[in-house]
């Protein structure tokens, strides 16, 4: 194997604890996510997904552990995140979160007015690509409330986009959509990472996506509070040595039969 084909580790999670005042819910959690693969988070509901992205996301500050992306911690002594680490990735959260009385233009313009240097026609331009990497060319104009729910979910990973990170962090990207937009979902996700290596970590308990997107998969448990079992999802689905997870990954779904 030639040594630029070797899968590099861009995050690091090691012993990580987060809580909600006195309430855990999650602790000694360990894993790496490696540079241009898609990381699927795993588990049952309230197990601690979302909790878990948005301690890697700068959030939530841990009570233990660290977080690091390629070698620089996520925090240092004071109760801010390092921007310079912030810096490096972009967030699409449940909803899309995008901003009801601004057109999608100047959804995806906001980060880039507020964090880049650019003038206004570069932002815009920018802008304008960045929706058009996501099959919305055309769109720049609508508002949110014009668009179906799939393309709401597009036009958030377009915004997350904007500021060229190298990690993506997704939380149920495909949470209300029909079988039809949250496959072409998938279908982009898989596009972004082979063309523009991007890397991805991914919550979700959609069987379709985590079998279709992902290269590697943690288990978390509501009874431990921490991962479980770990690996390629068909691995864990045939080989696992935890019912669990079989009964999990062995739910109804299309996928089993790849």
């Amino acid at each position: 194997m030639k040594p630029d084909s070797i899968k590099k580790s861009v995050i690091e999670v090691s012993d990580l604890g987060l809580s909600y005042g006195n309430r855990t819910v999650l602790q000694e959690v360990s894993f790496d996510v490696m540079k241009g693969s898609c990381l699927a988070v795993m588990g049952a509901s309230g197990c601690g997904k979302s909790t878990l992205l948005k301690g890697m996301t700068g959030l939530l500050k841990p009570f233990n552990g660290k977080v690091k992306f390629e070698g620089d911690s996520m925090w240092g002594d004071g109760q801010l995140p390092h921007d310079e680490v912030l810096s490096k990735f972009g967030v699409l959260f449940q909803g899309g979160a995008l901003w009801s009385s601004m057109n999608l233009l100047e959804n995806i313009s906001l980060p880039l007015e507020t964090f880049s240097r650019l003038n206004r026609q570069e932002i815009e331009d920018m802008a304008a690509y960045k929706l058009s990497l996501v099959g919305l060319s055309g769109c720049e104009f609508l508002y949110p409330s014009e668009l179906s729910g799939g393309m709401q979910k597009r036009a958030g990973l377009a915004r997350a986009l904007a500021m060229d990170p190298e990690i993506l962090f997704l939380d149920e990207p495909s949470a209300g959509l029909d079988p039809i937009n949250s496959n072409q979902l998938d279908e982009l996700i898989l596009e972004l990472k082979d063309s523009l290596g991007i890397t991805f970590v991914v919550v979700t308990h959609e069987l379709d996506s985590i079998f279709s997107i992902s290269d590697h998969s943690i288990f978390l448990s509501n009874q431990s509070k921490t991962i479980i079992d770990q690996g390629k999802p068909i691995d864990l689905l045939k080989g696992s040595r935890l019912e669990e997870v079989r009964d999990f990954l062995g739910r109804s779904s299309r996928s089993n039969s790849k």
